[in-house]
């Protein structure tokens, strides 16, 4: 994914002189082509995250379309109080690109995880999320958003599945069932799907977690009252979304996705997900458990 976000940035200085990129060392050395061809539109504000916000703040007002580029970790936690600032209390818009996901940094240890960066954001009004489940998605997701001037969060991850998928922001079905409807954002997909092979429940795809597709769930749920919702970030982030757009009809809701407790371990991605059960296995677990 970061790969194909460096491919599509780059054209896109190419293409759009209201293209800027900010970084703050991570990937400078990818974009160091791009640097030395747009000097004036391609910054790296050394390791000053804070900064890096900050200057993309400035540029949006000037009308450039600045898009930023850091781990999770740095991008949306350290440099929160920027982006409520300098973004959102001064009107901007800017494209925050994010690589490390909640975990893909684990050889770099805790500093390096951000499972709560989509819910840091909730408390800001404004954002739309969007979090690709394939290399493919995030091509047409940047575009996209490089050609408007609002808010945009890019989650990008070293997983991915094997298929890429619309980005419309509709909630997409990919199969029936009446137990339950599971809905998987992004690269949980894959995973999801592998652990409910047998069971009789509807799975149901997004990208797009922000806006969530209220209408879309409502659809999809006319036929069951539980819903199990799988998400590649701290679990529970959505919940408030699903109750929402199910105010007034009965349901149960099962959050499944990055837990709040501190492991304190080094181990790889894959570990990372087998211990917080988001492995087929235990997703299967714990969508087996609940639902019947």
């Amino acid at each position: 994914m970061r790969d194909r976000f460096v491919s599509t940035t780059t054209a896109l200085l190419d293409e759009d002189p209201r293209t800027a990129v900010v970084l703050a060392d991570i990937s400078a050395a990818l974009f160091a082509k791009a640097a030395a061809q747009h000097p004036d539109r391609v910054l790296n504000m050394g390791i000053r995250e804070q900064l890096m916000v900050s200057v993309a703040g400035g540029l949006a007002l000037t009308g450039l379309r600045p898009i930023v580029h850091s781990y999770a970790t740095f991008a949306v936690d350290r440099a929160y109080e920027q982006i409520k600032l300098d973004l959102n209390h001064q009107g901007a818009g800017a494209v925050l690109v994010s690589v490390g996901a909640s975990f893909d940094g684990s050889g770099y240890g805790y500093t390096h995880f951000s499972p709560g960066d989509v819910a840091l954001l909730d408390t800001l009004d404004g954002w739309t999320v969007q979090v690709p489940g394939h290399p493919d998605e995030v091509e047409t997701m940047l575009r996209a958003a490089a050609g408007h001037d609002g808010r945009v969060y890019v989650r990008l991850s070293t997983q991915h599945n094997a298929a890429a998928r619309p980005t419309t922001g509709r909630l997409e079905k990919l199969r029936d069932g009446k137990g339950a409807l599971v809905v998987a954002v992004g690269p949980m997909l894959d995973p999801v799907l592998a652990g409910v092979e047998g069971l009789d429940v509807a799975v149901a795809y997004t990208n797009t977690p922000r806006p969530f597709d209220a209408a879309g769930l409502r659809e999809l749920t006319a036929h069951t009252d539980t819903v199990v919702l799988v998400e590649p970030y701290l679990a529970g982030t959505s919940s408030r979304l699903i109750a929402d757009a199910l105010r007034g009809v009965p349901h149960r809701l099962l959050a499944l996705g990055v837990g709040r407790a501190d492991l304190r371990r080094y181990g790889s991605p894959k570990d990372h997900a087998r211990w917080h059960g988001l492995d087929p296995a235990g997703l299967r677990a714990a969508i087996g458990g609940f639902v019947w």
